[in-house]
Formats: structure tokens, sequence, C-alpha cells
């Protein structure tokens, strides 16, 4: 084994444990980005910012041997909004922020890929492109950086992901959809507030949403057919008031996913008219606003083939997961770069037994720094560069 494979996997997981320890939110990734391009620096790897603190770094540019093809490898880079309680030595040191969808992880991997790589470097038979990406939680990150330049001379991309609820080494890359697209929403519930007293005088918009709340699960169970890829969660509902007060307003908020845009309209539809028509039956108003987020992340063929093919090549044909269910209802902005050019994306299992099993978004969640190396190993293989 390569004394150099090594000391760069034993860097990766001292630079996951830093990144950990230092969260950014998404476009607010300024110190990440930082660290990203000093150490791309340090390695020799050209780089340019892109989308503000997004980094596209290149390796033998210009190089390419006939019919390679140009390829890029993603990792995203922010974190989210949220108090970290894992207790771990590398532990968030910032209040109310924490990576825990393992974007650390992620960026450690890709940083560990660009050490490899550059040093085969000659022996690369076409041009690689390393894109650093902010803002994937929401911020249409991938989308920025396309509008950028990221991916000009690129012809196919990879992209992947941890995934705690899959066991551990356990590939997910399918042909055709991965992830489903998003949405969210807001309903306004306006009514007329008063003393808790004297319900006859108002018009109470804590019970119309409640029960818009629950009209709302008839959308997925009565109003799409049961072979429909669909969910739609009510995930807060805010009414603040004294406890002898009924307020003016409630809002309702919540997320879709779906597997199509064409369901995605019918969804957007349906909780408009279910809002508004349950409102409208305790004597109340409603405004319902739908924002769009992601859309389906939908690999192309080829590319995943190419994925199955390299981890098959890695580590088996038994490390292919054959029992997940697809498409995974979260999403992914690395749509975007799918809508553009040929690529895929794939799910690596992160569930080794050893307290990898919390998911994604909560508070206790850890990246598996199992995952470093095999990871390296794919990236590279995808890319044509030699192994250790």
């Amino acid at each position: 084994m390569s004394t150099y494979w090594q000391q760069t996997l034993t860097f990766a997981q001292q630079l996951r444990h830093e990144l950990h320890t230092q969260p950014e939110l998404g476009w607010q990734e300024y110190n990440t980005a930082q660290r990203i391009r000093a150490e791309l620096d340090r390695l020799g790897v050209h780089w340019r910012d892109c989308a503000g603190t997004g980094t596209v770094a290149s390796l033998n540019a210009g190089a390419k041997k006939a019919g390679a093809p140009s390829v890029a490898l993603r990792g995203d880079i922010d974190a989210l909004p949220i108090h970290e309680q894992t207790s771990l030595d590398w532990q968030s040191q910032v209040p109310g922020c924490m990576h825990a969808c393992g974007h650390d992880g992620h960026t450690a991997a890709l940083l560990a890929t660009a050490a490899w790589l550059k040093h085969v470097e000659p022996q690369l038979p076409g041009p690689v492109t390393l894109l650093f990406q902010p803002a994937e939680e929401g911020g249409h990150g991938a989308r920025q950086m396309i509008a950028d330049g990221a991916l000009e001379g690129v012809d196919c991309i990879y992209g992947w992901h941890n995934w705690p609820a899959i066991e551990y080494g356990k590939l997910v890359c399918p042909d055709g959809i991965v992830m489903c697209g998003n949405g969210t929403f807001n309903i306004t519930v306006k009514g007329k507030g008063g003393h808790a007293s004297q319900p006859e005088l108002c018009r109470d918009p804590v019970l119309a949403a409640s029960a818009i709340t629950l009209a709302l699960q008839q959308v997925v169970s009565r109003r799409l057919a049961p072979q429909q890829t669909c969910v739609v969660s009510v995930t807060s509902i805010d009414a603040r008031a004294a406890a002898t007060v009924i307020p003016q307003t409630a809002v309702i908020g919540g997320s879709i996913r779906v597997s199509d845009t064409a369901a995605r309209d019918t969804v957007n539809q349906l909780i408009t008219e279910i809002a508004q028509h349950t409102a409208a039956s305790y004597g109340v108003e409603c405004e319902v606003e739908i924002t769009p987020r992601y859309n389906p992340t939908i690999n192309h063929a080829g590319a995943a083939q190419a994925v199955r093919d390299s981890w098959c090549e890695l580590h088996g044909d038994e490390a292919l997961d054959t029992r997940t269910r697809l498409p995974i209802m979260a999403s992914e902005d690395f749509s975007y770069y799918l809508q553009e050019i040929p690529g895929a994306f794939a799910l690596i299992g992160a569930d080794d037994g050893m307290g990898h099993a919390d998911p994604c978004h909560s508070p206790h969640y850890d990246f598996n720094d199992r995952l470093l190396e095999p990871v390296v190993r794919l990236y590279s293989t995808l890319v044509g560069a030699p192994l250790p």
C-alpha cells in the first residue's frame, strides 16, 4: 500500500473532523472555501472561485487521450441550522449550526481525491474537474455553479451522498430516478381574533388550521393513485398567542416530495384547493404560497452503469444494494447538473452498526469516516486513475 495513499486518507479524516467543528450555512461558507483553496494550493492543484463560496478545481487540463471524456466530480460544503447533540471530540463549535448531512465528509473525500489525482496526474486519461459546491441545502448552489461556468468543457459528472439508512458499503445507483423533487408550502389562515371566552364572536384560525392539516392528509391517501410516489408533510403550525387569546392568524408550513413535475403540479393544485375550501367551511380565509425547490434527481443510464461497475470492481457484486426502495423521498440539487449533462448520483450506505445509523438532519448524526477511502477509490476509478 502506498505511503502517500495512507497519508492522504489520514489527512482526509483529520480534515473532516476539522470542518465538522466549524460548520457554515449555505452561501456563508467563507472559511470553508478558504480552507479548501488553501489545501488545493498546497497540492499544486489549479482552482478558481465559482458562485462566490464555490470552488472549481482542475487537473490534467488540456491533456486528453482519444475517447477519454472530461469528467467532473462533486462535493457539497454547506451545513445546516441544527444544534448538535453528539458530544463527540469534533462536535460543532458553532451554536445552532451543524454538519448534520455529512457534507464535511463529502468535502474531505473530494479533497483526498484531489490529492491522489494530483499524485498520479500524468497517468490520467482525460481532464478532471472537481466541484466544491456551496448551498446544497435549499440554496440552489448547483444552479449558481452552472451559471458561473462550472460545467464548461465537462462531458460527464458524478456525485454521491452518504446514507445512514443503508447498510455500510452498499451502493444504490439506479438508471433513472434516484431521489425525488421537492417543494415547500406556507398557508396563512386569516380569522378574527378575540377573547378565548367568547369564541362565538371570533373566527378561530387555530381550529381552521388544524382542520386544514388533517384534510391535507387525503392528498396522498385519497386524491392520488396508490402507485404515485408522493409525500405531503405538515411540519409546523404557528399560531402563538396568550392563553386567553384567540389569535388573528395561523401559519401552516410543510414540505412535498414528488417523483416528477407533473405530479408536483397536481399536488400543488390539491393543496391549494383543499386549504381554501376547508378554510371557507370554518368561516376564515387563507392564502397559499407554494415554492418549488429541486427537480427529481434522474441518473443517465450509461453513467449509472459506470458507477455500479466500478463499485463492483472494487467490492464485488454483493456490494450493490437490492433492498432499498426507490426513489428516495429526499431531494438533491445535483439534479441541476443531470439536467445539463450526462452523469449519475449514488447513495452509499453508512450504517456499520457502530453508531452511524442516526439519519441525516438529526442532531445526533455523524458522518462515518470509514466511507472516505472507498469513495476516493470510486472517484479515482471513474476518472481512470490508477490505484495503489
